[in-house]
């Protein structure tokens, strides 16, 4: 059975995203967040030092990132770390985001990316046999966390026609002030704007980005256990964390892999694809 109904379907063709309220339980987003503290314990920030950003991309952009795709990779915010290259704070509050491929190596990452319900949802929107591309746990640090600007997910994970589906889980409370998605309703419509492209000289957008009008955004708030699904030509983006409190969120990157085509153009080139989550 599909998970959507109707007028949630009606909803997300409509405005390009779509909130389904208390669609993790506490014992998962406990589960997710627990293990993400041990991994970020145990690991040592001096094996890595790759900053992400979403800004300069293509400067900051190295082979820790490209090997990220099968890994568990940790990347730190911009404002991390002091002149002398040394971080300013612990490293638990210093870190952008673990990504990408959380959902196939760290089994409470699995359980959740895997589960019916998630398998559910691709099915009620018109899945075939999707695969996660890509999986990230952002943390949004206090002070530090740092602007995501306007985007569409189309642009990182194109196919041909395009199918990318964002997903993107609440860990925590997210509102306007602590960073949450703000996002151009009904700009799903207006189709993909650019793509981001990787060739022998790394990764670039193939045309600059358009600007936009602040005042076409709204703002996404929602509680912990939330699952916002984003339209991959939706306009989305997020501010700067200024509050005092973080914003963990798991996010997925899921696409079809019947009746298109994976670009291979773009940035993540897999050796081996990842096993789709069914097949119908």
């Amino acid at each position: 059975m599909g998970l959507l109904s109707p007028e949630q379907f009606q909803f997300f063709n409509s405005q390009g995203y779509l909130v389904i309220e208390s669609f993790a339980s506490d014992d998962e987003i406990e589960s997710m967040v627990k293990r993400m503290e041990q991994l970020v314990d145990e690991f040592d920030p001096s094996s890595t030092p790759s900053i992400f950003s979403t800004k300069n991309q293509q400067q900051l952009t190295d082979n820790y990132f490209f090997e990220s795709v099968d890994r568990v990779s940790f990347f730190f915010e911009e404002k991390a770390f002091r002149d002398d290259g040394n971080l300013k704070q612990p490293k638990q509050l210093s870190l952008n985001k673990v990504g990408h491929a959380l959902n196939e190596i760290e089994p409470a990452f699995k359980k959740f990316s895997s589960s019916d319900k998630i398998s559910s949802l691709m099915h009620s929107l018109g899945y075939k046999r999707p695969v996660i591309m890509q999986s990230m746990y952002i943390f949004k640090q206090p002070g530090i966390g740092g602007e995501v600007v306007p985007h569409q997910d189309n642009s990182f994970l194109y196919t041909e026609p395009q199918t990318c589906t964002g997903l993107w889980l609440a860990l925590e409370d997210a509102t306007i002030l602590n960073g949450c998605l703000w996002a151009i309703p009904g700009s799903h419509k207006n189709g993909l704007v650019r793509r981001f492209v990787r060739d022998e000289d790394g990764v670039k957008f193939d045309r600059p980005s358009p600007s936009y009008d602040k005042k076409d955004f709204v703002p996404i708030e929602v509680k912990a256990g939330s699952l916002v699904v984003i339209h991959g030509d939706l306009i989305h983006q997020s501010f700067e964390n200024q509050s005092p409190k973080s914003r963990h969120a798991y996010s997925l990157h899921v696409v079809d892999t019947v009746g298109c085509k994976w670009a291979p153009e773009n940035w993540i080139r897999r050796k081996v694809e990842p096993e789709p989550l069914f097949v119908s």
